[in-house]
């Protein structure tokens, strides 16, 4: 094929960008990238890059740069995030609003959050399975560790993934908690599964990769099984990187360009007056300013994975 055949091709063929959020955490890091040379290689002639929204390079912006460079006007988004929250709603879509008027005649398709799928339910299953052996689960109870949000929405999204994970697998129960900006906190959660009568808690964080936040759900159900030696307290693996992770990635890149997102936004906040969030229907959003990027203050002071941000106004792109 001739070089201009070839950058025709680039041209018709949308890119995949794949964008996290970013963590503190170096094999964090290095898994995400790890992951994104994975799909690199499953993609076959599409072209793949990733980046982050905060805390960790490469920033969004040298994703795109980088795609742009090799004739990329064209790009599928897919967000790696588990659930639809604030990120996936708001940051992202405004970082990608930024891109456009740094790149005139860049479009782009977005894609909706990983989760809940079976692919991550079996990957869940997988996980426990490697501390709980099959004949206990009647008598293990499983409790599930998200990150958090503020967002209602999300938070009911993870109690939906506990259910389906209880749902023919034969636990005693499965049960919701966070590490973060949400209740029940991990001690709360281990607390509860206590009085409901268990006597062995599997705690399965539900996160991608390693990170700031998957450490301390591990360090805190340690500290509280310290302090109640008559519970069994067994700790999971992470989702972590597998072709069966790529399988979705793919399905969800498919989904963007053939237009089938299916975003739910019955109970979306930015939609829907929810009892203590009705201000922020309609609430336009904006990109997190990466301390990486050359055109934006570097003065916001992130704190670590988790904790909550310096408040904003929320201006520029609307939220969706």
């Amino acid at each position: 094929m001739t070089a201009v055949g070839q950058a025709d091709l680039a041209q018709s063929r949308p890119a995949l960008l794949l964008v996290g959020h970013g963590t503190r955490s170096a094999p964090g890091v290095s898994q995400f990238q790890a992951f994104v040379d994975r799909v690199r290689k499953r993609a076959g002639e599409t072209v793949v890059d990733g980046g982050f929204i905060e805390l960790s390079s490469p920033p969004v912006a040298d994703a795109v740069a980088r795609l742009v460079a090799t004739g990329q006007r064209r790009l599928a988004v897919v967000p790696m995030t588990l659930v639809a929250a604030g990120h996936s709603k708001g940051d992202i879509p405004g970082a990608l609003a930024r891109e456009r008027t740094r790149h005139p005649g860049l479009d782009y398709t977005y894609g909706r959050p990983l989760g809940p799928h079976p692919t991550l339910l079996a990957a869940l299953d997988e996980r426990i399975g490697t501390v709980c052996p099959r004949r206990d689960r009647a008598d293990t109870t499983v409790l599930l560790v998200s990150r958090g949000s503020t967002d209602p929405d999300a938070n009911a999204e993870i109690a939906k993934v506990a259910r389906l994970l209880w749902e023919g697998r034969g636990f005693a129960g499965v049960e919701p908690a966070f590490i973060s900006l949400a209740d029940p906190g991990v001690p709360a959660g281990l607390e509860r599964c206590r009085r409901l009568g268990a006597s062995r808690i599997v705690v399965a964080p539900y996160f991608l990769f390693a990170g700031v936040l998957p450490d301390r759900v591990v360090a805190q159900a340690r500290g509280w099984a310290a302090e109640h030696r008559g519970v069994d307290v067994r700790c999971a693996g992470l989702l972590g990187d597998s072709d069966g992770l790529v399988d979705l990635v793919l399905e969800r890149f498919g989904e963007a360009l053939d237009g089938d997102i299916r975003m739910n936004c019955d109970t979306c906040l930015y939609r829907v007056a929810l009892p203590g969030f009705a201000h922020r229907v309609g609430a336009a959003q904006t990109p997190h300013d990466h301390p990486d990027d050359p055109t934006h203050p570097h003065g916001r002071h992130h704190h670590l994975d988790g904790h909550p941000h310096h408040s904003h106004p929320h201006h520029g792109e609307p939220a969706h």
